[in-house]
């Protein structure tokens, strides 16, 4: 749980633009949908998959790195690591494991005979979306343990698109219509104050200073 005496603190030492910023940006975020990128080999496109999370207010992503291990992509990414939590695994089956235990269906972005077009998908469900990757796709683990499977409608000769492409057309259209929704779909107080502790701790320099500042004055109370 959050200091809320210290977070009172850290915030002013952020300009009012700033503050409103977050303000702004954490009544957007939410964890009812999440994502999973799964042995993605171009880094471009996990970094860009990262920034779209940003830009649709997905606070999550887990990243499967069974066989291709990277660091992310700052330039691509803009920044968006920072304000994403990513959340790493070494096997596919530990990363769908914890999701269910988070309570989430497991959505295999891929056509498949029992598939469901996107403008037709339940956004009241609480999902997470797996990308595979860019030439095999997703793997026979995901597709076999799979809760639903989603496709994006195309109209031309080429049947796939980029899986940064993908999960930003997926992410615009699920959470703008989650958002018409009655579903409470934005994080908790506990976790907005959770979340702005850490961006604070991100966007001070000398966050050790001030941090030992505060904790001194404190003592000497």
């Amino acid at each position: 749980m959050v200091d809320l005496e210290l977070l009172e603190y850290l915030e002013t030492f952020l300009t009012p633009r700033r503050k409103a910023r977050f303000d702004k940006v954490l009544a957007q975020r939410t964890r009812h949908f999440t994502l999973a990128t799964e042995d993605v080999y171009q880094l471009h496109n996990t970094s860009a998959v990262i920034r779209s999370c940003d830009v649709f207010g997905i606070q999550d992503i887990h990243v499967v790195e069974e066989v291709n291990t990277k660091r992310i992509d700052r330039e691509i990414a803009m920044g968006a690591q920072k304000w994403v939590d990513v959340h790493r695994y070494n096997s596919v089956q530990d990363s769908i494991d914890h999701l269910r235990s988070e309570g989430y269906q497991i959505v295999a972005t891929t056509p498949h005979t029992n598939d469901t077009e996107l403008h037709d998908f339940d956004v009241t469900k609480k999902s997470c979306f797996f990308f595979g990757r860019e030439t095999e796709g997703l793997s026979e683990v995901v597709l076999d343990q799979a809760d639903a499977y989603l496709k994006i409608p195309m109209a031309g000769f080429t049947e796939s698109l980029n899986i940064s492409v993908s999960a930003a057309i997926i992410l615009q259209h699920v959470t703008s219509q989650l958002k018409r929704t009655d579903v409470s779909w934005k994080l908790s107080i506990e976790d907005q104050q959770e979340l702005r502790f850490h961006w604070i701790k991100k966007s001070l320099k000398r966050f050790d200073d001030i941090l030992k500042n505060y904790q001194e004055r404190l003592t000497e109370k």
